[in-house]
């Protein structure tokens, strides 16, 4: 039986406009936002000021609100409202990924602890409803890989780079315009945000909980103009990619941006849209494509959320409770390519395997196996462009065996 939902909303920016007009728009979901919590008083904003509060209290201690909706920017902020908004009897929905990628343990106890239930099917990839998917759809499935494009601003700066030929700094800059990235787009291009949507995807594909500061991220900042003529020269685009793996009872996790053969699933993917590809034992590869920047695809992911609520649905984390634990583990290497400008800052010894490399006018290229824990001293380094090759395999560090 549906209930009849009473919402407080935190967070009237981009997404919770988006949230505000498809919730008016459907006709399924018997729902109402009673409240929206804002910050700036002296804003101007499309609903009329009965809408709003300035007081956070007018909703977490609201008796009437069954659902907080929690839709801001402060991660630590965020936080606190999702567990004040459990620990007085609401269920909570969130697009929060950086705060749920920094606490999400601590979220599922809080959720075992109070019976309440913290949805976020719009914190990774938008309008893809892949978080669902994974907790039921391949719930009794064993799965190998999840691996995609996670985040829509790098891919909408990448492909106008590659198809428009136009600068970095043109494209970071568009992107910003259509409100696809943040005015501080460290987050993005950095891979941070890529990152945090990959600690909750794995949480639920292989039941482990990963600290962010645990996933190595390398992100598109530092690809160069040496970088792209390769690219163009062999036939190749560069996308930013996401994967985590299962192998030999280890979970294995990384952020890169990668060379892309024209016939790789991801290679079509272009502008701000995001992609998933689930490797199952028994459903083998799957792709899923969507949106993944905007109100209107976020909005849409967030009122998914609210539509299960009315029918009492909560994540099971399956994944947790069935066979073997897996650790989470960076004793790994990847086959890169690297460009450098000084031949000092690399040297073949740091290679696990080394399989060449050149000089070029302007920047030196060397090929071959490395750690990832070398890939992440490397990435604190300026003037180090690290991008995987465009057959990615991982496998465990020989010489972390050896010294085992």
């Amino acid at each position: 039986m549906k209930k009849n939902l009473k919402i407080g909303v935190f967070g009237f920016g981009c997404v919770g406009q988006g949230l505000y007009h498809v919730l008016q728009e459907t006709q399924g979901i018997k729902a109402e936002i009673k409240k929206f919590c804002v910050k700036n008083k002296n804003k101007e904003r499309i609903l009329d000021d009965s809408f709003f509060t300035f007081d956070k209290d007018e909703i977490l201690n609201d008796p009437d609100i069954d659902v907080v909706v929690e839709l801001i920017d402060d991660a630590n902020a965020a936080f606190e409202i999702v567990k004040t908004a459990l620990q007085n009897g609401k269920a909570v929905v969130t697009a929060n990924k950086k705060m749920l990628a920094e606490h999400l343990e601590e979220i599922y106890d809080l959720q075992q602890k109070y019976n309440k239930p913290v949805l976020y099917e719009g914190s990774v990839c938008g309008a893809i409803p892949i978080i669902r998917n994974l907790e039921e759809y391949y719930d009794n499935d064993t799965l190998s890989s999840i691996e995609g494009i996670f985040n829509g601003s790098t891919n909408y700066i990448l492909t106008k780079v590659f198809e428009e030929r136009k600068s970095y700094e043109d494209s970071l800059r568009k992107a910003q315009e259509l409100g696809f990235a943040e005015s501080d787009p460290s987050l993005d291009v950095k891979g941070f945000d890529a990152k945090y949507k990959l600690v909750i995807a794995i949480a639920h594909t292989f039941g482990v909980f990963v600290k962010p500061e645990d996933i190595i991220n390398l992100g598109i900042d530092k690809i160069n103009d040496a970088d792209l003529k390769y690219a163009r020269e062999n036939n190749l685009g560069i996308k930013l990619v996401v994967r985590a793996f299962k192998l030999n009872g280890h979970v294995y996790g990384l952020v890169a941006p990668q060379f892309i053969e024209s016939n790789n699933m991801l290679a079509s993917v272009r502008n701000e849209y995001n992609a998933v590809i689930v490797q199952g034992a028994f459903s083998e590869r799957q792709l899923f494509v969507g949106k993944g920047a905007g109100s209107y695809p976020t909005g849409s992911a967030v009122l998914s959320d609210i539509s299960a609520l009315t029918y009492d649905y909560r994540y099971e984390y399956k994944k947790r409770t069935q066979g073997t634990k897996l650790v989470f583990s960076n004793k790994a290497t990847v086959e890169v390519l690297v460009s450098f400008s000084q031949k000092a800052q690399i040297n073949i010894s740091d290679f696990e395997e080394f399989k060449g490399g050149y000089q070029g006018k302007e920047s030196q290229y060397m090929h071959g196996l490395v750690a990832l824990e070398k890939l992440k001293v490397w990435a604190a380094v300026d003037g180090i462009s690290i991008i995987l090759t465009p057959e990615f395999v991982l496998v465990p560090s020989k010489r972390e065996a050896a010294l085992a």
